[in-house]
C-alpha cells in the first residue's frame, strides 16, 4: 500500500477558502453515510477513503447517527484512520455532527447542551480521536433555546474536542441568529451544511447572503439529489440502485416522475456539450456560487469518486449555458 506524495495529492483537486477563515477545503468532500455502516462495508469503504485521499480529498464528513446502525459509520472510519491514515492526521479535516435521534430517552436527540456534548464525546470514542476538526449542530431545535445549543458548541471548541464549530440545515434567519451568538461567545461559526442542488434551491432565498455577511463557508449536501441528477435513471430504475431499494431520501415515485426525468434528460444534453457527465455538471453548477465552498458527495464505488473529481476540468459556465439550464429548471 502506498500514498502519493503530498504535493502530488494536492495538485489533483482545487481548494477554496472557507468563508473568512484560515481553512481551505477541497471542492469535493466525501460523506461517510449509509455506505459506511455495518460489517460488510469495511473493505470497500477503506478503498474509497484511500483513493479519495490520494485524489486530494482531505475532508471527510460524518455524523453520530450515520450507519446503519447509528454510530457504525464513525466506527468504520475510525478503523480506517488507525490502519491507513493515522500518520496523515494533520492533513485531514474530519467532521461530525449531533442533532438527530441517536439513543433512547429524552437526552438522545435534538439540541440540548447535554445531548450535544455527550454526542461529541461518544463520536470521539468511536473515531479513536482526541478531537474532530469541525463539530456541527445537525439541525435547528425550536424547543431548546438557541443560546443553549450554541453554548454547547462553544464549550466543545474551547475544551479542545473540536477545532471549529458549524451548523447544518438551519434556515437563513436562524443561521444569522446562531452566528451572532457564537461571535459574541468568541467562537465564530466556520461553516454551514445545507442541502442544495438544481432541484432544491432553497439556500438561494437568503441563506447565501447570510453566509457571506457572516463570513461563513458552506458545504452543500445532496448536490446530485441522491442520484437523480446523474445518468443512472434516464432509462428506468436499475437493479440495486437507491431508488430500487426504495429507502432513504430517493423514493421510487420520485424517479418515476416523468417531469423530473425529462428535465434531467434535457440537462444531460447540455452536460454532453460541456464534455461532462450529468453528475459532473450538477456538481459544477452548485460550485458556481462563491458562497459554496465544497460539494459533499456520497459514493458506493471508487469509480464514482474518480468521476466526480474530474469536475474540476470544467467549473465555468457561460451565461448562455446558465440561461438554458434555468429555462429547463423553470420549465420555460
Amino acid at each position: 500500500m502506498s500514498y502519493l506524495p503530498a504535493n502530488d495529492r494536492y495538485e489533483k483537486i482545487p481548494y477554496k477558502r472557507c468563508g473568512r477563515s484560515g481553512i481551505n477545503l477541497p471542492i469535493i468532500s466525501l460523506g461517510l453515510w449509509h455506505n459506511f455502516g455495518g460489517v460488510d462495508v469495511f473493505e470497500n469503504g477503506r478503498k474509497m477513503v484511500r483513493r479519495a485521499f490520494d485524489l486530494g480529498i482531505t475532508h471527510f464528513d460524518l455524523a453520530n447517527n450515520y450507519g446503519p446502525p447509528p454510530g457504525s459509520a464513525e466506527e468504520t472510519f475510525g478503523r480506517i484512520l488507525e490502519l491507513d491514515l493515522k500518520p496523515y492526521r494533520d492533513e485531514l479535516i474530519i467532521s461530525s455532527k449531533a442533532g438527530y435521534g441517536m439513543w433512547e430517552g429524552p437526552y438522545g436527540d435534538f439540541g440540548s447542551r447535554k445531548y450535544i456534548i455527550a454526542s461529541c464525546d461518544q463520536s470521539l470514542k468511536r473515531l479513536g480521536l482526541e478531537y474532530v476538526d469541525i463539530f456541527y449542530h445537525h439541525r435547528p431545535d425550536y424547543d431548546t433555546p438557541l443560546e443553549e445549543s450554541m453554548m454547547a458548541l462553544n464549550q466543545i471548541v474551547r475544551s479542545g474536542k473540536a477545532l471549529y464549530a458549524g451548523i447544518s440545515n438551519y434556515p437563513a434567519e436562524r443561521a444569522a441568529q446562531a452566528a451572532n451568538i457564537m461571535r459574541e461567545l468568541g467562537t465564530p461559526l466556520l461553516i454551514h451544511q445545507p442541502r442544495y442542488s438544481m432541484f432544491d434551491r432553497w439556500i438561494e432565498d437568503g441563506l447565501l447572503d447570510v453566509l457571506e455577511n457572516e463570513g461563513m463557508g458552506s458545504i452543500v449536501f445532496s448536490p446530485l439529489e441522491q442520484g437523480l441528477l446523474t445518468n443512472k435513471y434516464l432509462n428506468g430504475i436499475p437493479e440495486g440502485s437507491r431508488a430500487a431499494k426504495d429507502w432513504g431520501f430517493l423514493q421510487k415515485e420520485t424517479v418515476e416522475n416523468r417531469e423530473a426525468i425529462e428535465k434531467v434528460i434535457q440537462l444531460n444534453e447540455i452536460a454532453k456539450e460541456r464534455n461532462q457527465s450529468m453528475a459532473q455538471m450538477a456538481i459544477s453548477w452548485v460550485l458556481r456560487h462563491k458562497g459554496v465552498t465544497t460539494a459533499l458527495i456520497g459514493a458506493s464505488r471508487v469509480e464514482q469518486i474518480e468521476e466526480l473529481v474530474k469536475v474540476q476540468d470544467n467549473l465555468h459556465f457561460t451565461e448562455e449555458e446558465l440561461g438554458r439550464i434555468e429555462g429547463i429548471l423553470q420549465n420555460r
